[in-house]
């Protein structure tokens, strides 16, 4: 719609402008009828001049475009012909005039960008409008993903990680550091206690002695026949086999729990230590876990974990933009709003991010000089002709009109000045 205004306001003074001239030469051709008898010699000349100039300004308004009346004539079609030179010098004029260094910074000084953000984020409105939009491009990101790939991604960067990862060394650095204070050796008593408490479980002795029974029916049935034969119980022994094991199991379990010097403890502390030192500094063993680790690695059940979680993620990030409520939503909001409050409040982090922006603005200014200018120079040298002269035109060639106007009633008015200084000169 702007293209058809700016069209029919320039095709309006084209047509006033000829007018003139058309009104110029019926005057001078209505004077010449009068033979230029007293005044009519006046509106002779001023016809006579304002057709001239008339006609020399629409000669230089159309030499910029076209040549006049389709003649090749030197030095016309102007635009077209420097199209090239204009691209470059138009590319320059913005570079130099519009994105110097020294021009952009005080622009962004004059803006206060830090502060003009908090003013803005204050407003709900404006918070709520970026939470929509955080949700908005979030769901058209997800419709972009290529889950397939982003899963290997995922897998391949897991599996870099993890085989560069020194498991036994961060094993063996773990059981230090939960050995160092004898730790480890709580931990030993916790252990003796719940082995302790389950053995004297009446249900767990009861497992133990039919398990006794049937091993022995199993194993050696002529010896729990015989036992029958003389009488025994076979049941009834092993429930007292059991009991005695269980007894006997508690008095060493505690035993070792009430002796701090048991040799039990001690071996332990010798296997702990031992293991761990072979974590450290046996390469053999280090070796073996790597084997073990890189064996786990190349398992499908960690590439489908690792694809599960991918798709738990996406499944839930999808039901959560589909809210009204939605979590991104609430946090993108809540977010902008203790921005804008700590923005607001704090003049010296204003100031900091305002630097910040200078900064940076400073040392992409001279690339984004370069590359703005380039981009302009080459996009108006790939213009065709009859583009960039209707696209100049159209937005300039109205005010162009006013010279063909004023050359015709400036010419006029000269016309007047000439006849009146030959009439004195006579």
């Amino acid at each position: 719609m702007e293209t058809q205004d700016k069209a029919a306001a320039l095709k309006r003074m084209k047509w006033f402008a000829a007018a003139l001239l058309v009104a110029a030469g019926a005057l001078f051709a209505l004077a010449k009828s009068q033979h230029d008898a007293g005044a009519w010699a006046w509106v002779s000349a001023f016809a006579e001049a304002a057709m001239v100039g008339a006609l020399a300004d629409w000669f230089a308004v159309v030499a910029l475009f076209r040549h006049p009346l389709g003649v090749p004539i030197p030095h016309t079609a102007i635009l077209p012909a420097n199209k090239a030179r204009v691209a470059d010098n138009l590319a320059a004029f913005v570079r130099d005039r519009f994105l110097g260094t020294d021009a952009l910074v005080d622009r962004v000084n004059a803006f206060d960008p830090a502060g003009r953000l908090s003013i803005w984020l204050a407003e709900p409105k404006n918070a709520e409008l970026l939470g929509r939009k955080a949700v908005t491009s979030a769901s058209q990101l997800l419709n972009f993903i290529d889950d397939a790939r982003i899963k290997t991604m995922l897998y391949d960067a897991l599996r870099r990680r993890a085989e560069k990862f020194d498991l036994a060394g961060a094993a063996g650095g773990l059981l230090s550091t939960l050995t160092a204070d004898q730790r480890h050796q709580l931990l030993l008593d916790e252990g003796l206690r719940e082995l302790a408490d389950w053995l004297d479980r009446g249900d767990v002795q009861q497992m133990l002695a039919d398990k006794i029974v049937q091993v022995a029916g199993e194993e050696y049935p002529k010896l729990v026949g015989a036992l029958g034969f003389i009488g025994l119980n076979a049941e009834e022994l092993g429930n007292k086999f059991a009991a005695g094991l269980v007894r006997g199991a508690n008095t060493w379990l505690h035993d070792i729990s009430s002796d701090p010097e048991h040799e039990r403890r001690k071996a332990f502390d010798r296997a702990v230590e031992g293991f761990v030192e072979r974590l450290k500094s046996d390469p053999a063993f280090k070796s073996r876990i790597d084997e073990h680790k890189r064996q786990w690695l190349d398992r499908p059940e960690l590439r489908a974990y690792v694809n599960g979680l991918w798709d738990e993620f996406t499944a839930w990030l999808h039901a959560d933009l589909e809210r009204p409520s939605s979590t991104l939503h609430t946090k993108v909001v809540s977010v902008a709003a203790t921005f804008a409050q700590a923005l607001g409040s704090d003049p010296a982090l204003r100031g900091s991010i305002n630097e910040h922006m200078r900064d940076a603005l400073k040392a992409l200014a001279p690339e984004l000089r370069e590359g703005i200018a380039k981009h302009i120079a080459t996009t108006v040298r790939q213009w065709d002709d009859a583009t960039l002269v209707r696209d100049v035109e159209l937005n300039i060639g109205r005010d162009l009109q006013f010279i063909r106007v004023n050359g015709t009633l400036v010419g006029g008015a000269v016309g007047l000045l000439i006849h009146a200084v030959s009439l004195l000169t006579v």
